[in-house]
């Protein structure tokens, strides 16, 4: 069965945290997707050149205990399968095999950086953009790129915050969900 529509939700998810369950919950909502698939980045190359990234299938065990009960939610390994870099575009063309539209997910604080994206002028044709605000942040995008903003409250956080918040289970039960932390604990030090 083909999908009609699908939220394609991206990220390095090291750690996943409330604010991407918050995004995810608030896509789910919109009732614009059939399915909403978090694909877990193999090797995030625009990310990975700045700062040292856990291991995949690490982030993917993570992911799966973080977003796995969510409503419409799926979580995907199909970037880490991949060899390279992951690129969005790669993942877009896979997935419109399998459903009739792509929306990509974004937080406002990536919506300006789209442009700079891996063979950006085919992706803005092939799919439209869920912008998640993000406190501070504009849900503006770069001309060119069909768009639209997914309501829901801003949350402040994000990985690289909690990558440097004391690693105690008190902390963290503030910032990334339950089944997450006892992997995320084994994996400092």
């Amino acid at each position: 069965m083909t999908l009609r529509r699908l939220g394609l939700f991206g990220g390095t998810f090291d750690p996943p945290h409330f604010g991407h369950v918050a995004a995810l919950e608030a896509a789910a909502r919109t009732n614009y997707f059939d399915l909403i698939e978090v694909t877990v980045t193999g090797d995030p190359y625009l990310k990975s050149a700045r700062v040292a990234i856990r291991p995949a299938q690490l982030r993917l065990a993570m992911a799966q205990l973080a977003f796995g009960g969510l409503d419409l939610v799926e979580v995907s390994d199909r970037e880490i399968r991949r060899a390279g870099p992951s690129y969005t575009i790669d993942t877009v063309r896979e997935l419109l095999d399998e459903a009739d539209h792509v929306d990509v997910i974004v937080g406002a604080d990536l919506a300006p950086q789209i442009d700079s994206w891996h063979d950006a002028k085919t992706l803005r044709t092939l799919v439209r953009v869920g912008v998640v605000p993000r406190p501070g942040g504009s849900t503006a995008v770069p001309d060119g790129w069909r768009s639209y903003e997914i309501p829901m409250n801003p949350v402040d956080l994000s990985s690289s915050f909690i990558r440097e918040v004391d690693p105690t289970p008190e902390n963290l039960e503030k910032f990334i969900p339950a089944p997450v932390i006892p992997l995320y604990l084994s994996l400092q030090g």
